[in-house]
């Protein structure tokens, strides 16, 4: 099956087996291995990618959904100089950050929230990260991650203008 769709802001067109599964296209034909597997089932969201902007457990969905679309992994979330998007920046100043694992998961969940809501309560941030499961942090330093992360953005855009 010939794919075409956009990967973090490159245009990819790919050949691949019908039943594969955009994690595994992700990580083996594009080498991108920040998407992790946890648990194959789309339970614990180590897997979340944005599709046209939504976060989707990506060890769920056929990788036959991607043509046409836009693809960020957490590849995609830094900055073009390289530096830390405010999300990332956010973790690492709050502690969101201990193993790893579930980051990736975690930061474009948030980007996806952040991009429909930028001040979202604690409430809003739970339900939206209700989706990723973490097993070292207790997630109160993630809600933090995200409060911290909405300020920053938020004074970002004063900062510009916006």
């Amino acid at each position: 099956m010939n794919l075409q769709f956009v990967c973090n802001g490159e245009a990819v067109r790919i050949d691949v087996e019908p039943s594969a599964r955009v994690l595994d296209v992700l990580r083996d034909v594009l080498g991108l291995t920040g998407t992790k597997e946890g648990c194959g089932r789309g339970e614990c969201g180590a897997c979340t990618i944005l599709l046209d902007g939504k976060p989707v457990n990506s060890c769920m969905l056929l990788a036959g959904k991607l043509d046409g679309r836009n693809v960020l992994t957490i590849e995609g979330v830094a900055e073009a100089d390289g530096s830390l998007h405010p999300i990332q920046e956010a973790f690492l100043d709050k502690g969101a950050v201990q193993c790893g694992f579930c980051t990736p998961g975690m930061v474009l969940s948030t980007k996806a929230l952040l991009d429909e809501n930028a001040t979202p309560n604690v409430d809003e941030i739970e339900e939206a990260l209700s989706g990723n499961l973490c097993r070292c942090t207790g997630y109160g330093k993630i809600v933090d991650g995200v409060l911290e992360a909405s300020e920053r953005l938020a004074q970002g855009s004063k900062d510009h203008g916006a």
